[in-house]
């Protein structure tokens, strides 16, 4: 699949999950309007770091959120990405649960800073590949908003 079907599919599953809402009894607890059965994402994490409104919520939006969550500011810019952006913005948004996006920014501009150069997103790939999917040297626990199935 190609990484721009990738985030689309993710959008599109982000709007699935939104859309398994439900109007939650008076008795319900929190700041929620509704109740959802996600099967995707954890949804009421995205509904409030990104202040979502549960009543307008598309599938623009998901696209939006989808693409800040894999370090974009909007969904045009992921569309008119490099590959290498790309392709470092799905082992971002994959392994989310092993670095957060801040932690990755502060470790890129470390390693800038230690090589005097600027790293391109080609280099950045493989530094990921090697530090967080190969060896995770972070040792982090972190909150992913995606659900983790474990078939």
């Amino acid at each position: 699949m190609e990484t721009i079907e990738y985030f689309k599919l993710q959008a599109k599953n982000l709007f699935r999950d939104y859309n398994t809402r439900t109007p939650r009894s008076e008795k319900a607890i929190g700041d929620f309007k509704y109740d959802y059965e996600p099967n995707f994402f954890h949804i009421y994490d995205i509904i409030s770091d990104y202040d979502i409104d549960e009543d307008n919520f598309t599938l623009m939006k998901a696209q939006h959120i989808i693409a800040k969550i894999a370090n974009f500011d909007k969904w045009a810019d992921l569309k008119n990405a490099e590959p290498s952006e790309l392709e470092l913005a799905q082992l971002l948004f994959e392994h989310q649960d092993k670095i957060d996006l801040l932690s990755w920014k502060f470790y890129i501009a470390d390693a800038q800073t230690m090589n005097e150069q600027e790293l391109d997103a080609e280099i950045q790939v493989g530094i990921f590949q090697e530090v967080v999917v190969e060896n995770n040297i972070f040792d982090m626990v972190v909150q992913s908003y995606l659900i983790k199935h474990s078939y």
